[in-house]
């Protein structure tokens, strides 16, 4: 299977649903550990997000993700806007002159996303961030040969339910140091379900 422009298009209607649907239960995350406001600020991205892509015509995957980037960093405040858009914007550079999206291509280009996140947010594995969610993701995606979705949904609902064990030295929640144990991540929750809606995408496809 790849991953065509019509299907990157889907994963983010999916996943603006998904963020949607969810929008009070990332905030819930978000008012122990945050400021309250990761559910506002993520739903009114992924909605700006397909307002923007769903009335573009595309020639390939990397301009649609290089838009979802682009829409991320301005229309998500705090500190999600930045970060989430700095990792479609890496995966877009990365996948950039491809029509579609070949597995080991859209692997290379998750694996550059991940760089860029913990280049941008100064962060890496176990600090209880999205990145405990994508750097799993891409582990995963490297030991295998093809898509698999509900491997890729499986690993990565593990990955953010890991985060409720980890303590906060990274962003708003580590101000809460040891109080921040025993909460997930809103950052990982959300990527979840980023990873959740690829997941739907490519067993839709397969």
């Amino acid at each position: 299977m790849e991953l065509q422009v019509k299907d990157i298009i889907q994963w983010f209607e999916l996943t603006n649903e998904k963020i949607q649907a969810n929008k009070d239960y990332l905030t819930s995350l978000d008012q122990p550990i945050g400021d309250g406001d990761h559910g506002i600020n993520m739903a009114r991205g992924f909605k700006e997000v397909v307002n923007k892509i769903s009335t573009q015509d595309y020639e390939n995957v990397a301009d649609v993700l290089k838009d979802v980037a682009m829409t991320l960093m301005s229309k998500v405040g705090g500190a999600s806007g930045p970060i989430f858009g700095t990792a479609f914007l890496k995966l877009s550079i990365a996948v950039k002159g491809s029509d579609s999206l070949n597995f080991e291509t859209f692997t290379k280009g998750l694996e550059e996303a991940v760089n860029g996140v913990k280049q941008r947010g100064k962060a890496t594995e176990g600090e209880k961030t999205m990145i405990d969610v994508w750097s799993p993701v891409v582990d995963y995606l490297k030991s295998e040969k093809d898509f698999q979705g509900d491997q890729i949904r499986k690993t990565a609902k593990q990955a953010m339910e890991n985060t409720k064990e980890i303590m906060a030295t990274k962003g708003r929640a580590s101000y809460f140091k040891e109080k921040s144990i025993g909460h997930i991540d809103p950052g990982a929750a959300s990527s979840f379900y980023i990873f959740e809606a690829l997941a739907e995408v490519i067993k839709g496809g397969n």
